[in-house]
């Protein structure tokens, strides 16, 4: 009897011996930074891991095993593993992307790799190209450029930020109820040069993601440290200068900084100058003590400009204006922000550690526009001011555990945060030549706090990767309404359930389903005068799509979705009113695919169809305005580590039903882009070319009733921004 189970205690251990022990590392790039993401592989075994956010992985090997070690824009670097007692740190060197050695990884979000792809391969100029990696996402620019962007993404006119949340390194970039629009995304303190990666996923399907998460978030990573210091000098039509400061103060192993500035001048292609101006100012310090990590950051950015506004279409046609020529060219304003924030990872031990962050901003706003021109007021004109100054704290926390689940691996992600917004004297007011005060439409300050917990479970099960995941939101509104002298508030929480499923067929092939509920907040002033009954409308989504990789040179991503709105509700920040809308659907499918024609051509394309509905609304009535139906981007990237490199890009977008009966049409455009350069020894010069073939094009166009000094009856049609004509730039940067 003892030597039987002498001998089945063998048998069970057997199975165990033969996996070895566990390998603990760090993998980082040649300045010691640490590459969350990057796909360990143990090719003895079959067996891999992921580093975390630290950098840090655990893999079960024996002595003998081979390790490869992979990274998107890294060469991949093989290690034979001899000793298991001491962890081991590897060093990736930087390259240019190789599709070959780019794998479909289990348990990993594979469709991450496009926005690393594209950083990679084609280089970002401007604030505005960077949300433009994000594939199927379009924006539109019309106030002169220092106004936030439009943003066009799943069928969704998005404004500027309503149904998609967007921060930079954790930092939120959408503002709770704005003097604006709700939502208010400026994304324009990013100073392009210093983007690492972006971290984005579409749809309500992530649980760290709360508020605006509806058709998607994109959160943009900043460097942590500089090869080198730099200088940049660009300039080109209309009066353009730009100049880019980066300096590397501080690049060892265990602490890097750095400082970056940029200075944008343009007087643009309007007849009346833009007089634009913009100043940014960014400083980054990170710190390793030990296993734990500090990183401190601040930025500013002050912006102001003069914009042509929206024309309508019928005053070109008469002759009246031209096409950049404008009816009140006294619209326009000035911004600012200031950020600072915290960032803590503290290590437990090898298999958990909690991310901290803290972070405090101040913004200030002052917007003039006229959309209607002299429909209200045809004596003094409608031009309006919208006007805020805001303070956001926010901390956040969350707490990593990853462990064995019999023989299978698991993550296990506690988070929670708190963000209360300050605005003082939200308003808007009727003015005149931006001088003259006519009258205060709305006045008040608005305190919102957002407190939120959430939970995600990864569960590893050989080729199936299953994610679970819940949060819950709780929001405080309170308004003060200084013209009327009440105070007026409100809360409301709710929960959101997801659920994630990633097969991997192979290294090639990744099939996923994902789906959960999301939402979005409402305006505070909307909901402390009960103009809305529903707080926080509910967003249910899924997705079904694959990714695969047809030759060993090409990734295909394709996806089909849906995404319900319980309501779309909009607070009009330009009229100080609730537009009701009731529920939608929208249904669509993406295609992403790049391909690498030889080690430095790249080709690269994004389609995506959308097809956007009102439920409630009778057929033929039922239109989303200004929901976009189709749109493609795409092109081909010359990428080299010295030489000549280049690109050239299209973007496109369909007509579009500019309101619910599509009676009113928003016109498509296609618009092609070109940049092309050298780079030798320290030095790099080049040029970017905007609408190459000079298009005529409407960047952004609405359905509004308006009026002109000399009419007699108010119209309803079309009013755009004409998108940028030929705009050729130069530039000459040098390392040191």
């Amino acid at each position: 009897m003892k030597i039987r189970s002498i001998f089945l205690l063998v048998l069970v251990s057997l199975p165990m011996l033969s996996l070895g022990q566990k390998l603990s590392g760090v993998v980082t790039d040649e300045r010691f930074q640490s590459l969350p993401g990057a796909y360990v592989m143990n090719l003895t075994k079959g067996t891999h891991a992921h580093t975390d956010l630290v950098g840090r992985f655990e893999l079960q090997v024996t002595t003998e095993d081979t390790l490869s070690v992979s990274y998107v824009g890294f060469k991949t670097q093989q290690l034979l593993v001899t000793n298991l007692k001491q962890p081991v740190k590897i060093r990736l060197v930087e390259h240019i992307v190789e599709l070959s050695e780019l794998t479909v990884t289990p348990g990993h979000d594979a469709i991450q790799t496009l926005t690393k792809i594209d950083l990679n391969t084609t280089p970002v100029t401007s604030s505005q190209q960077v949300l433009r990696t994000v594939p199927g996402l379009m924006i539109g620019q019309h106030a002169g450029g220092g106004k936030a962007e439009q943003i066009f993404l799943r069928g969704f006119d998005i404004d500027h930020g309503t149904d998609f949340n967007m921060s930079v390194d954790g930092m939120p970039v959408n503002m709770v109820s704005h003097a604006h629009g709700q939502g208010y995304s400026d994304l324009h303190f990013l100073i392009p040069e210093l983007i690492q990666d972006i971290d984005f996923g579409k749809g309500p399907y992530t649980a760290s993601k709360g508020n605006f998460t509806t058709a998607g978030y994109a959160d943009v990573r900043t460097k942590s440290s500089l090869k080198s210091s730099s200088i940049q000098v660009e300039g080109g039509q209309f009066n353009t200068l730009r100049t880019v400061g980066l300096f590397n103060l501080l690049n060892e192993e265990d602490q890097s900084s750095y400082l970056a500035t940029a200075y944008n001048l343009s007087d643009g292609p309007f007849e009346s100058s833009q007089n634009f101006s913009r100043i940014n100012l960014m400083g980054k310090y990170n710190k390793r003590l030990g296993n734990d990590h500090v990183s401190i950051q601040f930025s500013h950015f002050t912006s102001k400009w003069t914009a042509s506004g929206q024309i309508p279409q019928r005053a070109i046609d008469s002759g009246l204006i031209g096409r950049f020529g404008a009816i009140d060219d006294t619209e326009g304003g000035h911004t600012s922000r200031s950020n600072m924030k915290l960032d803590y990872v503290k290590t437990i031990d090898d298999r958990t550690f909690i991310s901290n962050e803290l972070y405090y901003g101040v913004y200030d706003f002052e917007l003039y526009s006229n959309f209607t021109f002299f429909l209200d007021d045809p004596e003094n004109g409608d031009q309006i001011r919208q006007k805020e100054n805001r303070q956001i704290l926010m901390a956040r926390s969350e707490w990593n555990h990853s462990f064995d689940l019999g023989s299978h691996e698991s993550l296990l992600k506690v988070g929670g945060s708190i963000r209360n917004d300050a605005v003082n004297d939200n308003e808007l007011s009727h003015t005149a030549n931006r001088v003259t005060t006519l009258e205060q439409i709305q006045l008040g300050d608005v305190h919102e706090t957002n407190l939120s917990a959430y939970l995600q479970w990864d569960i590893e099960l050989g080729r199936w990767l299953l994610s679970p995941s819940v949060r819950y939101d709780q929001f405080r509104f309170n308004y003060d309404d200084a013209l009327a002298q009440t105070q007026l508030h409100a809360s409301e929480g709710i929960a959101s359930p997801k659920f994630n499923l990633l097969y991997n067929h192979s290294e090639r092939l990744q099939l996923y389903f994902k789906s959960g509920f999301g939402f979005h907040s409402n305006d505070a002033r909307a909901i402390a005068y009960s103009d809305t009954d529903v707080i926080l409308p509910r967003a249910f989504g899924y997705d079904l799509g694959f990714i695969l990789k047809p030759t060993q040179q090409s990734f295909l991503n394709v996806a089909f979705w849906s995404l319900k709105l319980q309501q779309e509700l909009v607070y009009v920040g330009d009229a100080g009113i609730v537009e009701r809308g009731g529920q939608t659907h929208r249904v669509g499918v993406d295609l992403s695919y790049r391909y690498q024609v030889t080690p430095w051509l790249f080709l690269n394309q994004d389609v995506n169809y959308t097809h956007a509905r009102q439920i409630d609304a009778l057929e033929g009535q039922n239109y989303v305005p200004l929901a976009p139906g189709l749109t493609a981007s795409g092109g081909i990237g010359i990428s080299r580590a010295t030489g000549f490199y280049g690109g050239l890009r299209y973007r496109y977008m369909a007509d579009r039903p500019a309101n619910e009966d599509h009676s009113i049409v928003a016109d498509g455009y296609t618009v092609v882009d070109l940049n092309m350069g050298y780079k030798f020894k320290n030095y790099n010069f080049g040029v970017n070319v905007e609408n190459l073939v000079n298009t005529d094009w409407n960047e952004t166009q609405f359905a509004t009733e308006s009026r002109l000094q000399d009419e007699p009856a108010s119209v309803e049609e079309i009013h755009f921004t004409p998108g940028t004509p030929f705009s050729l730039r130069a530039f000459f940067k040098v390392n040191f």
